[in-house]
């Protein structure tokens, strides 16, 4: 039950994160992209600061630091896509932040030794296909290919490195989360992020990178409310709770829906259609899902 339970979680996340793209993505016409990050961020560890003192009350020695190195990555993933989104469509970065079901396996085998079963890595690879599907606008398979690297922008190569930060983190998540307890590694998660984003926002102002901009208007106060409370709080304590009990190549394929439902909100927002071979995509996405499920979890079963 602790195994379905973790991918209910995990799916209920990847529900919130997609909407998120659209939301981060009308925020950023009022803030910066690392304002946005800091704020979001601090708001949000400022939420669990009351309780604090008793999250790390009985905590074990080493969960600060387990803490800080999920933060970093976490960071590292949050503040990329962020970039990412402002020179990209909502549409595109879902897509592209998909792919880091590809970087999963790699980091599960480089940092636990383990190699992935052979239905997990097919999985991931009808999921991979889905995603180069849905992400086309083409009327031929030809077009879903032949469009690869045509419109390759420098939104799409930040939103790739996070794809590449969010592989590397799910696996040190599955590692870290099963030895200490998951309050206090949310707290210093959220807290890090927060700090990472307003140093960013003072190194890139200093060298031109980003100029400050933030207007507290209905737009953003309503992105950083979602942000923080849905998409930080309540989403970072379900994932660093529950994902322990979910592989890391099958938690990978779970969130990678994330697109799916980040096309869904941009068609109903932002009026972003989905072509056939789009549909094709879900589909596919959905069978990868089904046979990472199905028969792995036969084949473990089999093998007791």
């Amino acid at each position: 039950m602790k195994k379905y339970t973790g991918e209910i979680a995990l799916l209920i996340n990847t529900l919130i994160w997609g909407a998120t793209f659209v939301i981060i993505k009308s925020a950023l016409s009022d803030a910066s992209p690392m304002m946005f990050v800091g704020i979001r961020f601090t708001f949000a560890a400022l939420v669990l600061l009351p309780f604090a003192k008793k999250i790390f009350k009985f905590s074990k020695t080493g969960t600060l630091k387990a803490g800080i190195v999920l933060g970093i990555l976490y960071f590292l993933g949050f503040a990329s896509q962020t970039l990412g989104l402002q020179y990209t469509t909502a549409t595109k970065s879902g897509f592209i932040t998909g792919t880091f079901v590809i970087f999963t396996p790699v980091f599960q085998w480089l940092l636990e030794k383990k190699v992935p079963a052979k239905w997990n890595l097919i999985g991931v690879s009808i999921v991979i296909i889905g995603l180069l599907f849905l992400s086309s606008k083409g009327t031929s398979i030809f077009d879903v290919f032949s469009e690869l690297g045509s419109n390759f922008n420098i939104g799409d190569f930040f939103t790739l490195l996070c794809a590449l930060f969010w592989g590397w983190y799910l696996v040190e998540l599955d590692m870290i989360s099963k030895k200490f307890d998951y309050m206090p590694l949310v707290f210093s998660q959220i807290l890090v992020t927060g700090i990472g984003g307003f140093l960013f926002v003072f190194l890139f102002s200093v060298t031109g990178l980003e100029q400050i901009k933030y207007s507290f208007d209905f737009n953003l106060i309503f992105a950083i409310l979602y942000t923080s409370l849905l998409a930080t709080v309540l989403a970072t304590t379900l994932q660093t709770k529950y994902q322990k009990f979910v592989s890391p190549t099958k938690a990978g394929i779970i969130l990678s829906f994330e697109p799916i439902f980040a096309a869904l909100v941009a068609f109903i927002v932002l009026s972003e259609k989905i072509s056939y071979f789009g549909i094709i995509g879900c589909l596919l996405i959905f069978s990868g899902l089904i046979i990472s499920e199905v028969f792995a979890q036969g084949k473990v079963n089999n093998e007791q």
